[in-house]
């Protein structure tokens, strides 16, 4: 390693709150997870820019239908798939998402593409209208598993037109499907971070539900930490969890303080979340963050 560059550091999730017997089991899952990582860790030993590890990271695990993100993606109550994703790239402390998108493979590639652009949030139809500028394929990225998830819950729970239907959350608290999102944050060995988060959701919500996933309140970053949260979106956006804990960070706090006091504060109002994080190397911070 080159004089002045830093050893590069990559921490991804898979989501916190659902169900590892839909995914295959714990070990499953690890093995999931590790095979992103050594995928994608060669690249920034070699010098690949934070955003674009995170991205890929993200892409791989968007594609594992074992992830509530991209393929294999859980359904909104009117059984259909909406997915929101964003991306931050730390240095230049500028943020990208796309918001309840459908028919895409990839909504963390949608994101990435937002970074260099004048309007870098869109929602469902702008991101149609994206796709098809970019010449980027329709995809379903509903699975079977998922469908047959959505088939069981809907069945006697609702009386309603789908058009006005609400789920009930205690309905559905022991779905298999659960909450979760996917997450990946990255600190490259030019000491630049970036920080990726993509999901489908928590599965039977309202049509239309916005997750968090897409806002600084669950996915953020900036010069000095980067952090990428899961678990029940509302809970994170009243908190504005990872932006909270990454301006704790740059102010001058440890990663596993501001994660602590974070949480201690959260626990008063019965939060229900997970977050992991990354900061620049020095005196005044940490590394590495994980808190569920």
């Amino acid at each position: 390693m080159a004089m002045g560059q830093v050893q590069p550091k990559l921490i991804i999730h898979g989501g916190a709150g659902s169900s590892l017997r839909s995914k295959g089991g714990v070990e499953a899952v690890r093995r999931s997870l590790h095979a992103v990582v050594e995928a994608v860790y060669p690249e920034l030993v070699t010098g690949a820019a934070a955003s674009t590890v995170v991205v890929q990271a993200c892409q791989l695990l968007e594609d594992d239908p074992r992830f509530n993100s991209g393929t294999g993606s859980v359904l909104q109550s009117d059984g259909q798939i909406r997915m929101s994703a964003s991306l931050m790239e730390g240095m230049a402390q500028r943020f990208s998402g796309v918001i309840n998108v459908s028919r895409v493979k990839n909504p963390i590639f949608l994101a990435q593409f937002l970074q260099d652009s004048h309007d870098r949030i869109l929602s469902d139809y702008g991101s149609i209208e994206l796709l098809r500028e970019l010449g980027i394929p329709s995809y379903d990225p509903l699975t079977e598993l998922r469908l047959q998830e959505w088939i069981q819950e809907r069945r006697g729970n609702f009386e309603h037109e789908m058009a006005g239907v609400v789920a009930e959350k205690e309905l559905v608290a022991d779905a298999s499907a659960g909450r979760g999102t996917i997450g990946v944050v990255v600190l490259d060995s030019e000491g630049r971070l970036a920080a990726g988060t993509s999901t489908g959701g928590k599965g039977f919500e309202r049509i239309g539900r916005v997750s968090d996933s897409a806002m600084p309140a669950g996915n953020y970053a900036t010069a000095y930490a980067g952090v990428s949260c899961t678990g029940i979106g509302e809970d994170i956006i009243d908190e504005c969890l990872a932006a909270r804990i990454v301006v704790r960070v740059t102010d001058g706090m440890a990663i596993e303080q501001a994660f602590q006091r974070s949480f201690q504060e959260a626990d008063q109002h019965n939060r229900d979340f997970g977050q992991s994080g990354l900061t620049t190397p020095g005196d005044r911070w940490a590394n590495i963050g994980l808190a569920c």
